[in-house]
């Protein structure tokens, strides 16, 4: 039986025209690829299985966020990088990034990967909560995948937020529980659902205007 194109792994090329993104990009993130496959062998960074559909499950679940954050120009922070989604995706597109990550291997990878990548990335490793806010350039945008539910990262990205924060955060297909429950301690003015591109299941938490109750 013939496959679905939902099913088919993603090129390079492909997943190219589906982001719109341009072919220095697209170079940078064929160094990344290289340095994933190579570095997941010795450290778990992404489940071996998501690997043969890498530009759908990784690079296109993260490069989908960049135009969602058009309207919120300035430094963009990602919590929890892990293996650099969607933190490091988003500066091979152009933007600053912070990442922060508490797994030292995994820092020293993403260091290491941007710095092949030559992406305006800065790393910093620990944890969430040990980092001052006062060091870091006040973000126009928090990101974070597959890092913990709504209500949690509500908080841990509260003390880096200011006024006019965006906050983009990739879910499955409990986003609206997620959002029920998180709006139990929070007053959000402004919140949207928008379909992930890379997953049917899936949907992006697009938040501003946050105030806890």
């Amino acid at each position: 039986m013939k496959q679905s194109p939902a099913q088919n792994p993603l090129s390079p090329e492909t997943f190219a025209a589906e982001a719109g993104v341009s072919r220095e990009t697209l170079d940078r993130l064929r160094i990344y690829a290289a340095q994933l496959v190579k570095w997941t062998k010795a450290i778990n960074l992404v489940a071996p299985n998501t690997l043969p559909d890498l530009w759908r499950r990784h690079f296109l679940d993260s490069a989908q966020l960049y135009p969602l954050a058009a309207d919120a120009p300035g430094p963009w922070l990602d919590l929890g990088s892990g293996a650099g989604f969607p933190g490091l995706v988003i500066a091979a597109m152009g933007r600053q990034v912070t990442l922060i990550e508490s797994d030292i291997r995994k820092a020293t990878f993403l260091r290491e990967t941007a710095r092949q990548m030559d992406v305006p990335a800065i790393v910093r490793a620990g944890r969430i909560e040990a980092v001052d806010p006062a060091s870091l350039s006040r973000p126009a945008v928090i990101s974070a995948r597959a890092l913990a539910s709504l209500a949690e990262l509500l908080d841990l990205a509260a003390p880096f937020m200011g006024p006019d924060t965006l906050l983009l955060f990739p879910k499955g297909r409990q986003a609206e529980d997620e959002l029920t429950l998180a709006r139990e301690s929070w007053t959000i003015d402004h919140v949207e659902m928008i379909p992930s591109r890379s997953d049917p299941a899936g949907r992006i938490i697009r938040l501003k205007g946050l105030c806890r109750k």
